[in-house]
């Protein structure tokens, strides 16, 4: 199997991230999002989106979307979880999986494609909704660091799927020029604690 990848971009990293912390050994094939690449008709063939990441299984089936890849991943082999074990852990890290992607990464994402015009070749940017997009990242960067002030990761006690999601929204973060904020000293700590997991360099 293989995963097709760029490896500037913010959404495959959350799969190489998974993978690595699972110890899963991929090969990964890079494709060029600048020039379209991710766009032409074989790639268009396994996912008719036309994003990226996808996984290529050995009998030619096709899994795009990165949470998907990795709930794939998660039921091939569950040790070590990241989506939680018992019916609360699974509920409680689906929750925050998908307000940390829906309320951060997103937004990030919006911000980026709408105010920098990066594919403006493929899209119409809005200049004014990419803004938006950014001060609503910021303002969830605040409910992160309260919950960070009484939890050691995103959704509770173990390390899960939603704190690589909010890592990797963070660190693309900073070119739109959205940052953790200095009062925000929970978030802070928490961040410098998961920079020193060696999957943070996949």
């Amino acid at each position: 199997m293989k995963i097709y990848d760029t490896k500037t971009a913010p959404t495959p990293r959350r799969v190489r991230i998974f993978l690595a912390e699972k110890g899963i050994d991929m090969e990964y094939v890079q494709v060029d999002l600048q020039s379209g690449q991710n766009l032409s008709k074989e790639m268009r063939a396994k996912n008719p989106l036309g994003k990226i990441p996808i996984l290529e299984l050995d009998g030619g089936t096709c899994i795009s979307e990165s949470d998907a890849i990795c709930q794939y991943f998660e039921a091939l082999q569950p040790e070590p979880t990241l989506f939680g074990e018992t019916p609360l852990e699974k509920g409680t890290i689906a929750m925050w999986q998908r307000q940390v992607e829906f309320a951060l990464f997103m937004q990030v994402g919006m911000c980026f494609q709408h105010t920098t015009g990066y594919f403006k070749d493929r899209m119409k940017p809005i200049k004014e909704y990419g803004i938006e997009a950014g001060i609503n990242a910021s303002k969830f960067l605040r409910v992160l660091d309260r919950r960070l002030q009484n939890s050691e990761f995103i959704a509770g006690d173990q390390f899960s799927i939603a704190d690589i999601t909010a890592v990797c929204a963070i660190d693309f973060a900073r070119v739109i020029d959205v940052r953790i904020g200095e009062d925000q000293t929970a978030l802070q700590a928490w961040y410098e604690r998961q920079n020193l997991r060696p999957s943070m360099k996949a």
